[in-house]
């Protein structure tokens, strides 16, 4: 369940609260009572830090670097010479 902080437009009292989604907001204040909260918006309560979350993250062996691996095999495709074409 998700915390939500709330603050008192009379008092400005500021608390958090642990509420299911589907809850309807709270409205009165815990400190003075008055119908006057008002939900704010804050910052997630996780972050994502360090190595990972990438494509390559979960892959192994050839299968490594996908993304490299489809610029450079266009590019490692053997062209046609005039050569080649001239024997026949």
């Amino acid at each position: 369940m998700p915390l939500y902080e709330y603050r008192c437009e009379a008092c400005e009292h500021e608390f958090e609260a642990l509420q299911k989604m589907s809850d309807e907001p709270l409205v009165h204040c815990p400190a003075c009572d008055e119908a006057t909260l008002r939900k704010l918006v804050s910052a997630v309560g996780f972050r994502l830090k360090g190595d990972g979350w990438y494509e390559t993250d979960f892959k192994s062996g050839n299968k490594r670097n996908i993304a490299d691996s489809d610029s450079s095999s266009s590019e490692k495709k053997p062209k046609a010479t005039s050569s080649s074409n001239s024997s026949h």
